[in-house]
């Protein structure tokens, strides 16, 4: 069976490599099935499938939809969508429209706190349409304000600190429409990382089932075994596909790399499998 990474960042939306950068170092690091899943962005993947068709390398042409679940900032992957898909564009375009305020905002805020010029040097990072977080956190450390982007996103740019701007973004229902709309299955991504309870995250769940999702990550770059059996149990209860991905965003976090991922455990379905047949994969 391939190797399945899928969920992966470039520089379209917070990552530092190119799309042709990133599959290049997927298919050195053994990866068979990558899917570029961009934060509220598809602008990579024609970039991306140039480059896999080169090396040899599956592109899954994907997303990573922001969504606001009661007042809390949730993501869905959408995977095998069509990139050109009118309704998915048009949220995702919604979306950038908000990431450009929130820039501008979280800028206005720093500034508040004595840090001038944090909207323009997170700008000058960017290589695609999108300023985000991640940017002004990496702009922040060469400023001398953390030591890593860990600990700048502590101090300044999480829920009660001085960058902090609450998300407006798509609702649960429209972030699975657009991307069912588009041809694409849609997958909670990362989900032990919302540290909800029990009870809450089967109600995200069963909500995000009632909209049409299909799947949910099960071994993920922030999941730690005991996230990666807590989450299979759900998948398994719940009948969700089991999908996997790094979130790789950069060789800078070496601790999260390309198709470095534990095997899914027993009993599940591979979301996978809805496309095996037609990528030719064992």
């Amino acid at each position: 069976m391939s190797c399945y990474d899928l969920h992966s960042h470039s520089w379209v939306s917070d990552g530092t490599l190119s799309p042709t950068e990133l599959v290049h170092r997927a298919a050195a690091g053994g990866v068979g099935v990558l899917a570029l899943t961009d934060h509220d962005d598809t602008a990579g993947c024609a970039e991306a499938r140039q480059a896999a068709v080169e090396c040899g390398l599956t592109l899954l042409p994907g997303v990573e939809v922001s969504v606001t679940w009661q007042a809390m900032t949730v993501h869905i992957v959408g995977l095998g969508v069509d990139p050109a898909a009118a309704e998915l564009e048009a949220g995702l375009a919604r979306l950038r429209e908000f990431r450009d305020w929130r820039a501008h905002e979280i800028g206005r805020r720093l500034a508040e706190r004595g840090i001038d010029g944090a909207y323009e040097g997170a700008a000058v990072l960017t290589r695609g349409r999108i300023i985000s977080r991640t940017h002004f956190a990496h702009y922040l450390v060469s400023r001398g304000c953390g030591k890593d982007v860990r600990e700048v996103f502590r101090h300044y740019l999480r829920r009660g600190k001085p960058g902090h701007v609450p998300g407006q973004w798509a609702s649960l229902e429209e972030a699975v429409g657009w991307i069912r709309a588009a041809g694409g299955v849609a997958v909670v991504a990362h989900p032990a990382r919302y540290e909800l309870t029990a009870s809450k995250l089967r109600r995200l769940l069963g909500e995000f089932i009632e909209c049409g999702g299909e799947g949910m990550e099960i071994v993920s770059g922030s999941h730690s075994p005991d996230d990666v059996q807590t989450m299979a149990r759900h998948a398994r209860t719940l009948g969700l596909l089991a999908s996997v991905g790094s979130d790789f965003h950069g060789p800078e976090n070496p601790w999260v790399e390309l198709g470095r991922l534990a095997p899914l455990p027993e009993g599940l379905t591979p979301v996978w499998q809805r496309w095996e047949a037609a990528l030719g994969a064992a």
